[in-house]
């Protein structure tokens, strides 16, 4: 497998990852010295970043990532990448609801393991957020249990 194969896996499988709410397979996706930074929400480490996420995602709200168009450049050992995210989230129990995009930089570096994330992040080309109260006929069913209604 060629090495822009491979982090498009890796880059595959951490939004799968983050959206499945399994949080030790996530901090596989980091080098140990990883950083983060969504519009913002910056992160030092990825302990940091995976505690946050775990404590702030949990399975009852819904996440949807979709990555597009990668663009990916190797330099031997390290590796940069740029990606279109459209995303979606919604917290029932906050009748909350967020719809965006925007676009990921991230770098990569090779471990012994394979390729890992050394920093990723985002910039948001637009967000919209609205209330569920808005929306009195959604109904949501997912990870969180059985169906929930806003």
């Amino acid at each position: 497998m060629s090495d822009i194969s491979e982090i498009e896996q890796l880059k595959y499988r951490y939004v799968r990852l983050l959206d499945t709410k399994q949080w030790d397979e996530f901090a596989t996706c980091f080098s140990d010295d990883a950083t983060a930074d969504y519009a913002g929400l910056s992160f030092t480490s990825p302990t940091e970043l995976v505690d946050y996420m775990r404590t702030n995602l949990p399975a009852e709200i819904i996440t949807m990532h979709h990555l597009h168009h990668p663009e990916i450049a190797v330099d031997g050992d390290a590796a940069t990448g740029r990606w279109y995210l459209y995303d979606k989230v919604f917290a029932p129990a906050y009748e909350f609801a967020l719809e965006g995009a925007a676009f990921y930089e991230d770098r990569y570096t090779r471990t012994p393991l394979g390729w890992r994330i050394a920093h990723t992040g985002y910039q948001r080309t637009w967000e919209l957020t609205t209330s569920l109260k808005d929306q009195p006929s959604a109904k949501f069913t997912g990870p969180g249990g059985p169906a929930t209604h806003a």
